[in-house]
């Protein structure tokens, strides 16, 4: 964590952030739980980055009662890129089921619980029903999904999809980018409440 450049986050980003950044201090100075729901259309790339980094950031500095999860319009699955990009990083994955949409378990430490990814709906019932941040990591889903029932709070975090250079010899190296883009907002973000 250590290693993430947080003041190479520009001024036009931590704009971008600074709502994310003021709904976290409104719920901890209300002593109120944290949930927040990263939205993307297939729930594949971008919104399972999101949920990961920030739930392990939101570790890293400490910050209680955070739980962070991810939807889609619709659900796919992880696209397997994301997971080999965060077994890079270091993260411990295991494949707890192998069909269509397998589901994962994320580990960020050995003593804090796994993460539990699959792609499903942002509706599903795996993520919280009311009282939670809608992130929206994509602009389709933005735009494409005007009503997330239930959020507190909507707020757009868009990032560009790595899915461009699936195929391409760059593949490994945008996964790798978006992946620390997301890390490096995240402890941005989280380092704020500090």
């Amino acid at each position: 964590m250590s290693s993430l450049e947080i003041n190479t986050v520009s001024e036009d980003r931590k704009a971008v952030l600074e709502p994310l950044i003021d709904y976290l201090k409104l719920k901890i100075k209300s002593n109120e739980s944290i949930r927040l729901n990263f939205i993307c259309t297939h729930n594949s790339r971008r919104s399972h980055l999101s949920q990961i980094w920030a739930q392990t950031m939101a570790s890293y500095y400490n910050i209680k009662d955070v739980s962070c999860y991810s939807g889609g319009t619709e659900a796919t699955a992880m696209f397997s890129k994301v997971g080999e990009t965060l077994v890079n990083q270091g993260f411990k994955i295991a494949k707890l089921s192998n069909e269509s949409n397998p589901v994962y378990s994320i580990k960020f430490s050995e003593n804090e619980p796994a993460i539990i990814a699959f792609s499903k709906q942002f509706s599903d019932d795996f993520n919280p029903a009311s009282e939670f941040a809608a992130i929206m990591t994509c602009s389709s889903a933005d735009k494409g999904c005007p009503m997330v029932f239930g959020c507190d709070k909507r707020i757009a975090v868009t990032y560009e999809d790595p899915k461009k250079s699936d195929g391409t010899p760059q593949q490994t190296e945008t996964y790798f980018n978006r992946s620390l883009e997301i890390a490096t907002e995240m402890k941005y973000v989280f380092s704020s409440l500090v």
